[in-house]
């Protein structure tokens, strides 16, 4: 029998090759072997360090409490290659290789997770004092900055915008946060629901202008297009992330007009033995009718499980999680759970100029998303009843006295 029918034949010895050493790749790489994967599973990271969890780079790595977020897994008792500070430079499925800056990388089965990158301001690459929060690295460059008390500019009024601010406010730095559109997290949040979050920045001493728009960054000072000059020692970009798929041109992967990786249900490319998962693809979900791309833990923690028991040829359900995230800022802790869109019915749950309070969207009859402030009570039974799709009663809803698994309709 020739060794390719045997690798056919007991799919638990083939070798996969995991391309991207955030939680999405940890992730997928764990779940591999504590679903019994006994072949060869080897993660490779563009960066040096061991592998790191994101969310507190924005908190306490920013504000040094603490050193660092490694994840706690143990490598090599899990018998996973870890390659670090090995950047991917392009993938040939046809040949079934991973071309690195190390060589070739042969694989049986492929995972993309490679992430996403942060968007650049125009005209601000390399320009001295401006930076990026998105790795280990740039939480360090930017410690001491802080820890200065430095007067900082934030560029963008989106959640990392929001939660950079805080903790640079939590440091004692005057910031002033510019955002382009009328109003914080304009592409995350309609305006009603977005508009009473405005009043947090003023609350913590932070200076939010709306509708400006960065002219050009000049040694300390950032200068605006209506000619305003903001006092800037540092200024800290935060208007967006695109998934990291550059490096898969001309691969003949498919990948959609925002970049993301076009997975199907099962987290599979358009490429034979080829997974993506994380920040760096979208799926399609029936939940929602259209195809999500989600760039927050969550997805990059639940996806890998579908990979991994894909991979080991069992029968799995399609993908079609309810999308949550959360972010700490200006003293409240807001989460989010499912998707709305522009149709959907907006149901209020208290008083937005309070402490805490929440709002609802339906579909008809159906929860579709909530966002909660302080009301993590709200949060926890509004997904599990987003996930059950059962029918609510709109006036029960709006209640904030009454508990949301109340609300049903019948």
């Amino acid at each position: 029998m020739s060794e390719q029918t045997v690798r056919e034949g007991t799919p638990k010895e083939r070798r996969v090759v995991v391309v991207g050493a955030g939680m999405a790749g940890v992730q997928t790489a764990v779940a591999l072997r504590e679903q019994g994967f006994t072949g060869t599973v080897t993660v490779i990271g563009a960066e040096p360090h061991q592998p790191y969890d994101r969310p507190p780079l924005s908190k306490a790595v920013l504000l040094g409490t603490s050193e660092g977020s490694a994840f706690e897994v143990d490598f090599d008792s899990l018998g996973i290659d870890l390659r670090l500070g090995c950047e991917a430079l392009a993938v040939r499925p046809a040949d079934h290789e991973v071309d690195t800056a190390s060589g070739p990388l042969p694989y049986d089965v492929l995972v993309l997770a490679t992430g996403a990158e942060p968007l650049l301001l125009p005209g601000t690459e390399g320009v001295p004092g401006v930076h990026l929060l998105r790795t280990l690295d740039d939480a360090e460059r930017l410690r001491p900055v802080l820890a200065r008390r430095h007067d900082i500019v934030v560029v963008g009024a989106g959640w990392i915008g929001a939660e950079f601010a805080t903790a640079a406010r939590e440091a004692g730095c005057a910031v002033t946060v510019v955002e382009a559109a009328d109003r914080p997290l304009p592409g995350a949040l309609p305006a009603e629901v977005a508009a009473p979050m405005a009043a947090w920045y003023a609350d913590s001493g932070t200076e939010l202008r709306t509708h400006a728009r960065v002219e050009r960054v000049e040694p300390g000072a950032v200068v605006l297009t209506d000619g305003s000059r903001l006092p800037a020692d540092a200024v800290v970009v935060g208007i967006g992330a695109r998934p990291a798929t550059g490096w898969l041109a001309g691969s003949g992967i498919e990948l959609g007009p925002d970049g993301a990786v076009l997975a199907d249900a099962h987290l599979r490319t358009s490429a034979e033995d080829v997974y993506a998962v994380g920040d760096c693809a979208s799926f399609p979900s029936a939940r929602y009718g259209t195809r999500l791309l989600i760039h927050h833990w969550d997805n990059a923690l639940q996806g890998p499980r579908t990979v991994a028991a894909h991979i080991l040829g069992e029968e799995t359900p399609v993908y079609d999680p309810v999308p949550y995230f959360w972010s700490e800022q200006f003293g409240r802790f807001v989460q989010y759970a499912g998707h709305h869109g522009p149709d959907d019915r907006a149901v209020w749950r208290g008083d937005p100029a309070g402490p805490s309070w929440s709002v609802c969207w339906l579909r008809g009859d159906r929860l579709v998303a909530l966002l909660a402030v302080g009301r993590p009570r709200d949060l926890a039974q509004g997904r599990r009843l987003i996930e059950s799709a059962r029918p609510m009663d709109p006036s029960a809803l709006a209640d904030p006295a009454r508990p949301l698994k109340e609300a049903t309709a019948g």
